[in-house]
Parts: structure tokens; sequence; C-alpha cells
């Protein structure tokens, strides 16, 4: 993937893995948007359903 390089070396010593760093407060965001998610869906299935299928023009909601 990404070849390190002492600059980069030195840029970890310094700073800490940035991208290591995002990419685990990323997952952690995922992990908990899908827990709210589906909770959200698993509560509220009709009102979800209603919106769906309801006749009314889109315009008016």
């Amino acid at each position: 993937m990404f070849q390190q390089t002492p600059v980069y070396d030195r840029l970890v010593a310094e700073r800490g893995d940035v991208p290591v760093q995002v990419r685990g407060e990323a997952d952690r965001i995922h992990r908990d948007l899908a827990q709210v998610l589906s909770r959200a869906s698993s509560s509220q299935p009709s009102a979800r359903q209603n919106v769906v299928d309801s006749k009314v023009p889109p315009a008016a909601l």
C-alpha cells in the first residue's frame, strides 16, 4: 500500500499515526450509526411504511 519513508516515520513519531487514528474513529462512528439506525428502524417500522405508501404528493409532505 504505502511505502514508509524516513519523513513519514518522523511524522508518526511526532504526531502519531493519524491515518490509523482516523480509520479507528471512522469505524467507531460507523458502528454507532449502524446501532442507532437499527434501533430507529425497529422501533418505528409503520411510520416509515406510511411515508413510502402515502398517496400524498411529495410537495405536500
